[in-house]
């Protein structure tokens, strides 16, 4: 996908249930975001995801927790 950051596959849902999006109730997981830093940190949680406008979102908060870019 030559993408420049990792993904994640979770067909067991399980690092979903870890993360709280899914539970033995909610089969389908909530839309959010989380932002996880260089070290392993969790730097930011979006739980009102607008599919409309996120990728924006997303770059407007990068830049306000001062994430560096790759060049």
């Amino acid at each position: 996908m030559e993408l420049d950051y990792p993904i994640l596959s979770d067909p067991k849902r399980s690092v979903a249930a870890a993360y709280g999006v899914v539970d033995e109730e909610r089969k389908y997981p909530r839309r959010w975001t989380f932002i996880i830093g260089i070290k392993g940190e969790l730097l930011y949680i979006d739980k009102k995801v607008k599919a409309g406008t996120h990728g924006e979102d997303i770059v407007k908060k990068l830049d306000e927790l001062e994430v560096v870019r790759k060049k």
